[in-house]
This record gives C-alpha cells, sequence and structure tokens, in this order.
C-alpha cells in the first residue's frame, strides 16, 4: 500500500545540515513523470510553477533540464521552504527562483510575480487535502494559465468512482481514517471543474505504482 508524507523530515531520513530534504518517492517517480512533462515543455519558453514543491527536488531536476524555462517552486510548509531554498542554493540554478508561500486553501491564491504561466505542477498533493484544494487548484489554473499552458496533476486516482487497484482502495481507506477530508479524487469529478472554468477534460497518463498524469488545457472560446 502507497505512504502519503504530509511533511517531509518528520520520519525517515532527517535533512541535511541545510536543511535539505530527500523524499524517496522522487527517486521512484521523477523520470517517469519527466516523460510525460518533457514534449510538453522542450519547445516551450515563460514560467512553470510548482504547487506544493515539498522537498523541492522536482523543480531543480527538472529546472537544469529546461533552461529556456523560469520555474518558480511553492509550499505551505516552512520546513519544505527551507529545503527548496537549499536545494536551489546547492544546484546554483538561475532559472529557479526562490521558494514562494502558496496556500491552495485560499480561493484567491495568486502568485509572484504575476502574469501568464505556461505549466502548473502539482504533485501528491490532492488526496492528503480538502475537496476545496482540488476546486481551488483548477480554478487558479484557469486564472493563470497562458492560451497554450498545461497543468500537470501527479498522484493516485480513482476512475469512474472505481479504484485502479486493490491498494489504492486500501491507501484511500487509511486517508480518510486520518483525515475524512481526504481522500484519492475522482478523474470525472477533476474533469466537471475543469469543464466548469473552461478547461479541457484531462488527457490521462498510467505511470508506476497505480499512480497517474493528469493533463489539462485551455478549450477553445465558445462562439
Amino acid at each position: 500500500m502507497s505512504r502519503f508524507v504530509v511533511e517531509f523530515g518528520k520520519e525517515g531520513t532527517p535533512p541535511a545540515d541545510e536543511g535539505r530534504l530527500d523524499a524517496p518517492a522522487f527517486h521512484r517517480n521523477h523520470e517517469p513523470i519527466w516523460q510525460v512533462l518533457s514534449p510538453f515543455l522542450a519547445t516551450k519558453t515563460g514560467a512553470v510553477l510548482e504547487l506544493g514543491s515539498g522537498t523541492g527536488q522536482h523543480t531543480v531536476t527538472y529546472a537544469a533540464r529546461t533552461p529556456n524555462l523560469n520555474w518558480h517552486p511553492s509550499d505551505l510548509q516552512d520546513s519544505h521552504l527551507v529545503s527548496i531554498a537549499a536545494w536551489r542554493a546547492q544546484t546554483r540554478l538561475a532559472n529557479v527562483a526562490p521558494p514562494q508561500r502558496i496556500d491552495l486553501g485560499d480561493p484567491d491564491w495568486n502568485w509572484t510575480p504575476g502574469g501568464t504561466i505556461t505549466a502548473i505542477l502539482c504533485f501528491n498533493v490532492l488526496h492528503i487535502s480538502p475537496w476545496t484544494v482540488s476546486q481551488n487548484l483548477i480554478a487558479g489554473a484557469a486564472r493563470h494559465l497562458a492560451s497554450d499552458g498545461c497543468l500537470f496533476i501527479y498522484g493516485p486516482f480513482m476512475r469512474d468512482g472505481v479504484h485502479t487497484a486493490p491498494s489504492n482502495a486500501e491507501f484511500d481507506a487509511s486517508l480518510r481514517a486520518r483525515n475524512a477530508a481526504w481522500g484519492v479524487r475522482d478523474t470525472n469529478d477533476l474533469d466537471r471543474l475543469a469543464r466548469d472554468v473552461g478547461l479541457s477534460s484531462a488527457v490521462i497518463t498510467a505511470m508506476p505504482a497505480n499512480n497517474h498524469v493528469l493533463a489539462f488545457t485551455r478549450l477553445p472560446p465558445r462562439d
């Protein structure tokens, strides 16, 4: 059964002296996720915003591969913001901005410096947050994405009300036992949120360990 981490460093590997945290899941998932992101990002310029950046490892790894893009990591946890800043300092990447605090619990969340965003990334967040976070994430993506931008969400999901594996059903039960507001989300419900704000239904790519990447783009304007 999958494990969930709300705050890295509280269990398992402690932070390095400068505050860098190491997420075991990053080592398992960053290459499969990259295979989905890279065809889209390869020809793009502009800003990439990662929401819930956690340790910061995804941002610095992908930023090193896309010098044409400016990466903006964010999180809500103080320890994560310290870790992101430490990874940024360690890698010395010119295209990674200092981490910023963004709370997806705020329906009017914004980002610095503002403007349109080429891609928004959100990994392993929606199942450890209330449903309002899913709503605010997708509504905010509709506000901030460029006309040819894309929202990428990674994690475990149900499809048509059914879990994709018995282990995901067990994982969902463990999440809801910990917090009744948490749980594995259904792609149909996320699609409805997206269509209501002018985004497409998700293009779904299966990932290892019964996870998926969901990619949402803007729908053409209605006549």
